[in-house]
């Protein structure tokens, strides 16, 4: 956090100099470390080890909150007698199918609900990225639940969580991720003293721990820590994603995903979803209790907002011009998709997947086989010269005057170029102002899009096809200004917000939305961003005129809350858990809640509210139920569905890792996503043979002086200056093992690539003694390619295509490779080099290794 976000740091050091105690686990040992307490050393892909150790100890010494565990966590909830755990299964739940990699969730549902609540066959939902849709609330939970508040139920969430940890000793945590035992339990302490009425503590990431074949259970497993400690909705407390720059929340919120609409409304599926209400009803679940059961009202009031007058009731709101999914359409199946000549175009903006994206040269060999790219930046950034100036130009794999791809390279503006919002870590808007204008031909994403859009429309207008209705029906009317025919950024955001479609008035709340066609809404959790007509987020008053909250310094969604479920501060009578961190409390006397933060609960339900039987939505929620989007109302230790590959964070090994997992048989995790494709080749991984041809770990993490890909930092000469080379970061022990000079040359070799890097000698990188084997680690910047001022070769360039399985996301923190002194070899030369070894690994391109690792799985599990 020191080294990647140096502002939000600084709160850090105001916490540890007014007596907080800061821990730091990174396989390396960075800026952040030196200004920890206590700092500790992990073998990259092992977190949820660690995680699940500190769970054990949790639960072992009876030090959860037990108070809140009781009231606002599912731990007293009955599993399903069905049910089988990876304890059981040698590293498998119950319902595999391992002809498809994925489960059948059913036998992981809450006793009674087994034929309610699961989502049965989970196939689909990989392909689609379904987790996604899980991002702000919880999965079907039909009706009652049985619970057991003594907690002894052997088949009560909390037995469940204790018997899949047992295994998760001290002593597995040091053979595992080769963190000593004493720091170990030096962590574990500090994090459980910080727990009960008068204590919290925070878990902070960043959002590289999502990069992993098992990122969202990374995740999960801090969670589960969380509730237990009682350290959710409270206070300084909760988990924070440090994320990779200003508006990458913004992105997810209104998405640039391919699997969710705005305010995480899943995108429909073609064969699930053919209608209106089969699509809602698939969000809302009729009969579930939650904040959900008003899916139809965003739903509709999101259409509205998208073809206005066109949206009618009559016509299920245009709903038949909704895109829909047919299956994997991320953005990683798309480049493969480009390599086999399925994808004609691409528009890209703001990323630079040349050199930013995992498996650089099937990215560059993608988009060599398109009929035309546009590429929108601040810079000549890789994405757009690959053609001319890329590796594979040396190796003879794209000839310039051969490539088919026609490149558009269109000048874009800045950030200080243009005006607009900003969602932050905290889902905080913040608008900015245009500070300049943009030189020359240069235009903001709004301008582009804006104005693409309109001569669309013209060259469309005399259409008679029902396919281009979507788009001649679309509300494409906003305000421009300036020489240049600029769209109004705000009236953007007042669409955003919401507004009653016969008097336009900007709606002040979700809770106004309609299913009736009268609102228009861009994004419901926006909300409230524009009310009575103010742009909310341009609030910046100070710090010293208001209260630590700072509720009028820009605009926090939903409804301008800064803590989200904080029902949760106060106990299950709506007092204060304790007076010194009273944030959110029933006032008996005016009969609704209050405190320093907009209540994430219904104003007026009392703690002392039981729902009547049968009631649903909102009406079905308990006056002690803080998590209101969820199914159940409670934080879930147990996930019985919405998350793929188990309803608990399970130790798999990285896809490609030196050692043999010591919890399980099952190697990595079994439902990871694969692509078998003959640009992707895999290293192998006991129990393969020939995983010593690539003994060492990799892992990629950022520089303060850098930003992601390096285009707007490596153009810019201070910056250049400062960090003027790519490099490795070896420890001494491994320069000596591998005949490595300080400043000198190496070369680290995958069966994807060779780069070549100077190096480091630095005891920044400790070697693990893991499970009795010393494990090296190397570590690299992932900010340099072949265009700027200063160049090198990328580090995406060593990664293979392995995804999770809930979100897609690729496996770019950790690896295995080889590791040479001496520059890499170029040219055709280069290709000899990376195709030998993967004959001596024995590597087929396009073939992985099996997802079943373990000779039981398939009998025991494969019919279940």
């Amino acid at each position: 956090m020191a080294e990647a976000h140096p502002v939000g740091f600084q709160w850090v050091m105001e916490a540890k100099r007014r007596g907080a105690k800061v821990f730091h686990v990174d396989p390396r040992f960075t800026r952040t470390s030196a200004l920890a307490d206590s700092y500790l050393p992990i073998r990259a892909g092992t977190d949820i080890a660690l995680l699940g150790g500190v769970v054990r100890y949790i639960l072992e010494n009876e030090l959860d909150f037990r108070e809140y565990v009781l009231s606002y966590t599912n731990a007293a909830t009955i599993v399903s007698a069905e049910f089988s755990d990876t304890e059981d299964g040698d590293g498998f739940f119950s319902g595999f199918d391992p002809e498809t990699g994925t489960y059948v969730q059913d036998s992981w549902q809450y006793e009674g609900h087994e034929g309610s609540s699961g989502s049965g066959h989970t196939a689909q939902e990989r392909d689609s990225a379904a987790g996604l849709a899980h991002e702000s609330h919880g999965a079907h939970v039909g009706g009652q639940t049985r619970r057991d508040e003594t907690l002894q139920h052997p088949r009560c969430v909390y037995q469940i969580l204790k018997r899949h940890f047992s295994r998760y000793t001290p002593e597995m945590v040091e053979r595992v991720c080769g963190i000593p035992q004493d720091k170990f339990l030096e962590l574990a302490q500090a994090w459980t003293a910080n727990s009960g009425r008068e204590r919290t503590g925070m878990l902070i990431y960043s959002v590289g721990w999502t990069q992993h074949s098992v990122g969202v259970q990374y995740i999960r497993t801090g969670a589960i820590i969380q509730l237990l400690l009682g350290n959710m909705g409270r206070p300084g407390g909760g988990i924070m994603a440090l994320r990779g720059h200003a508006s990458i929340q913004g992105s997810t919120d209104i998405p640039t995903l391919f699997n969710l609409l705005p305010g995480y409304l899943p995108m429909p599926h073609h064969a699930e979803h053919p209608t209106f209400d089969e699509w809602v009803d698939s969000i809302r679940h009729p009969g579930q209790k939650g904040f959900w059961g008003n899916a139809r009202s965003f739903a509709a009031s999101l259409l509205k907002a998208y073809w206005g007058d066109a949206a009618t009731p009559e016509n299920d709101y245009c709903y038949g011009y909704l895109p829909r999914l047919t299956g994997d359409h991320g953005t990683y199946q798309q480049v493969l998709d480009m390599i086999d000549g399925k994808i004609k175009g691409y528009f890209l903006l703001g990323q630079n997947p040349a050199v930013g994206s995992a498996h650089g040269r099937a990215q560059r060999l993608g988009m060599a086989n398109l009929d035309w790219l546009v590429v929108r930046d601040l810079f000549e950034i890789e994405s757009a010269t690959f053609w001319k100036n890329g590796p594979e130009v040396a190796t003879g794999e794209i000839v310039p005057e051969e490539c088919r791809t026609e490149v558009f390279f269109l000048p874009a503006a800045s950030h200080v170029e243009k005006e607009g919002t900003f969602t932050q870590t905290q889902r905080l808007l913040q608008w900015r102002e245009k500070a300049v204008e943009p030189p020359g031909d240069a235009r903001s994403e709004l301008w582009f899009f804006y104005h693409l859009g309109r001569r669309l429309r013209e060259k469309l207008a005399g259409s008679k096809l029902p396919r281009d209705r979507a788009l001649l029906d679309l509300t494409w009317d906003y305000p421009t200004h300036g020489p240049h025919a600029e769209p109004s950024a705000e009236s953007v955001l007042r669409e955003i917000n919401g507004y009653d479609v016969a008097t336009g008035r900007p709606l002040s709340s979700f809770a106004e939305a309609r299913a009736d066609g009268s609102t228009a809404i861009g994004c419901w959790i926006y909300t409230g961003v524009y009310a009575d007509g103010v742009n909310q987020a341009a609030r910046r008053r100070s710090r010293h005129e208001q209260d630590w909250v700072a509720a009028e310094w820009g605009w926090a969604w939903p409804a301008n809350r800064r803590m989200l479920y904080n029902r949760a501060s106060a106990d299950p009578d709506g007092n204060p858990w304790s007076e010194r961190k009273r944030y959110v409390w029933w006032d008996a006397e005016k009969a609704e809640w209050t405190g320093h933060d907009v209540p994430d609960f219904e104003k007026t339900k009392p703690p002392s509210y039981r729902p009547p039987p049968g009631a649903s939505g909102t009406e079905g929620l308990a006056g002690d139920d803080p998590f209101i989007m969820q199914g159940d109302g409670k934080g879930w230790l147990y996930a019985p569905s919405g998350v793929l590959d188990g309803p608990l964070p399970t130790h798999y090994e990285p896809v490609e890792s030196p050692v043999r997992n010591p919890f399980y048989g099952q190697q990595a995790n079994p439902t990871r996503k694969m692509y078998a494709h003959p640009v992707n080749s895999v290293n192998p991984s006991p129990p393969e043979e020939h995983s010593q041809v690539f003994p060492y770990v990799f892992t990629v993490s950022r520089l303060t002086e850098h930003h992601t890909a390096g285009g707007m930092s490596r153009t810019v000469s201070p910056l250049a200056e400062l960090q003027p080379e790519m490099f490795v970061e070896v420890s001494p022990e491994l320069a000596v093992e591998r005949g490595l000079d300080h400043l000198g040359w190496a070369h680290l070799v995958t069966a994807r690539a060779a780069i070549e890097a100077k190096v480091l000698v630095t005891d920044r990188l400790t070697p693990l003694r893991v499970d009795d084997r010393i494990i090296h680690q190397v570590w690299l910047p992932y900010h340099f390619g072949f265009e700027g001022l200063v160049t090198g070769d990328s580090a995406n360039d060593l990664f293979g295509i392995s995804l999770d399985p809930n979100v897609l996301i690729q496996e770019s923190k950790v690896g295995t490779c080889d590791v040479r002194p001496g520059r890499r070899p170029t040219g055709r030369d280069l290709l000899d080099l990376v195709t030998d070894y993967r004959r001596r690994a024995g590597t087929v391109p396009g073939q992985h290794a099996p997802a079943v690792t373990t000779d039981s799985a398939g009998e025991e599990h494969g019919a279940s």
